[in-house]
């Protein structure tokens, strides 16, 4: 109640303000082992609220976070199996069942036995090695990835995007998802990332979200690996409003404008993020919701995106 649905009902109307609709990745594994385990009253409400986002045109994609599959609920507490953490690590086999799972649970919940999600989020933006994975997609009918974050580091999972920073703004790949090749089987259209200075990383609203992060962390060597992955001196600044200022969020946004305004005539699809868990801060949505109006800057859902990206792409 207070992580998904309370948060995902505010920014929604904070959204039909502006007559604007967001794209909500529904974690699914999670929420059908929490309704199988009958662990958390609150899960019909989410659901129902599933549902209604459907059919209000809000687009739904299939986040995974595979480890929740093979849980197990004891004493009061959830036991992940992290073997599973990375679906790409997976066999292909093992692979096609999570995802065949995922999508008939998001059928079932939607009551609609036709529906495939066209956008594909992974668990912890781990989206490497891509090959197999993005296969199983494109044969369930998944058209889009967006896990990428360009110039992204994760040490704890070998995880590596600097190849991509050389890629525009989107592309079609199928062995690498960081990597552009004309016939790939998935169009990735990565999460907006402009690299920084690592001090700008350090806003009050992000050190403290930050921090939640490490106080939650199982181990010593978890903490390690975060601080590896932001001490650098350029890092990747995700277009995430909840945790960017609204004058980071304009600055990010401005610095795409000028672009636009010395090659109007290219499409700049940009991707921003956020989690329910961190959405705090709604009058800084609703602030950058009202800019991105008053600059004319259009918001729009993968799928719209999808078709004028393969258009451009021909």
């Amino acid at each position: 109640m207070e992580l998904v649905y309370h948060p995902a009902e505010k920014l929604r109307s904070t959204f039909q303000k502006y007559n604007a609709k967001f794209v909500a990745f529904v974690e699914i594994a999670e929420l059908e082992m929490i309704e199988a385990e009958a662990t958390d009253s609150d899960i019909d409400l989410v659901k129902q609220q599933i549902g209604d986002f459907y059919r209000e045109g809000f687009e739904l994609g299939l986040h995974l976070h595979p480890q929740w599959y093979k849980a197990k609920y004891e004493n009061g507490n959830w036991q992940l199996d992290y073997s599973e953490y990375n679906l790409c690590a997976l066999p292909r086999e093992r692979i096609g069942q999570i995802v065949d799972r995922s999508i008939a649970y998001f059928r079932k919940v939607l009551s609609h036995d036709d529906f495939t999600p066209i956008v594909f989020r992974a668990g912890n933006w781990l989206f490497q090695p891509a090959k197999t994975v993005a296969n199983v997609l494109a044969d369930r009918g998944i058209k889009v990835d967006s896990s990428v974050f360009k110039g992204g580091i994760r040490h704890a999972h070998k995880l590596n995007y600097r190849k991509s920073i050389r890629n525009g703004y989107f592309w079609r790949f199928t062995e690498d998802a960081e990597i552009s090749v004309s016939e790939g089987v998935l169009l990735e259209l990565p999460i907006y990332t402009q690299m920084v200075p690592f001090w700008q990383m350090l806003n009050t609203k992000r050190v403290g979200l930050e921090r939640k992060g490490f106080l939650a962390a199982k181990s010593r060597k978890s903490n390690l690996y975060r601080l590896m992955d932001f001490f650098r001196f350029r890092h990747p600044l995700k277009l995430d409003f909840t945790r960017m200022t609204e004058d980071e969020l304009i600055r990010m946004v401005d610095t795409v404008i000028k672009e636009d305004q010395q090659d109007p005539t290219s499409f700049r699809p940009i991707v921003a993020i956020a989690h329910t868990k961190d959405l705090i801060d709604f009058e800084t949505v609703e602030s950058f919701l009202s800019y991105l109006k008053q600059k004319k800057i259009a918001i729009t859902t993968f799928r719209e995106a999808y078709d004028k990206c393969l258009t451009v792409l021909r």
